[in-house]
């Protein structure tokens, strides 16, 4: 289920609760976050079930439960869309209809446009699909206010702009073992300089957008 992920969604989710500034009661909060938590844990593991056969080349990965056979890779199916449907349907009950959709579209997303469609495809799957990973401080938003506004947005654009930087950067510390599993990252298709000058220019973008989000925050 990825756990360190999984404490980045609620970290974000969190943030994204509290920055609204309406009061929803302590139960709820909590449960709302938790069933966030479990569809990132569900969406990490609808994810190693199906990259299964790369994560067994990769040095990073060979250790995860599927690669090892400590877990079969059709029993890391079934759990990862019992705990999605949980996830959503129990967002729904103690949230509402936005977040609940909010979070269905983060599971698939990470699934189907980035794991399943871009990722062995193109050196902009993290580009694009970190979207997936930008959404929870939005679902954090909705869970409170049931409402779509600038702030959320905002959150959302900075962890979007700063996924990329990030991703990239572990595929330079680890450009061997993509270049084995033959995943298209930057380093791999345009080269190591080259994913060097793209980090640095998104280093300014994410610092700009920071900034902004920060005066719009508290300074407008």
């Amino acid at each position: 289920m990825k756990p360190r992920v999984m404490s980045l969604v609620i970290f974000t989710c969190a943030v994204g609760l509290l920055s609204s500034q309406v009061t929803i009661p302590l139960f709820d909060s909590l449960i709302s976050i938790f069933f966030v938590t479990i569809g990132a844990g569900a969406a990490g593991a609808l994810n190693m079930w199906y990259e299964a056969d790369l994560d067994k080349l990769m040095t990073r990965t060979c250790l995860r439960p599927i690669p090892t056979g400590k877990i079969n890779r059709e029993h890391a199916l079934v759990f990862g869309v019992v705990l999605s449907i949980i996830s959503v349907c129990g967002l729904y009950y103690f949230s509402n209809f936005l977040s609940a959709f909010l979070l269905l579209v983060t599971i698939s997303f990470y699934l189907f446009v980035y794991t399943i469609w871009l990722k062995r495809k193109t050196p902009q799957n993290i580009v694009i699909g970190g979207a997936s990973g930008a959404l929870p401080p939005v679902i954090g938003w909705t869970i409170a206010t049931n409402s779509l506004t600038i702030e959320p947005i905002t959150f959302f654009l900075i962890i979007f702009y700063w996924t990329p930087s990030h991703f990239w950067a572990l595929s330079l510390y680890k450009a061997e073992d993509y270049s084995k599993a033959k995943i298209p990252m930057l380093p791999i298709t345009n080269g190591i300089e080259e994913t060097k000058k793209k980090n640095i220019y998104l280093f300014f973008v994410y610092a700009a957008s920071d900034y902004i989000a920060i005066y719009y925050r508290f300074y407008r």
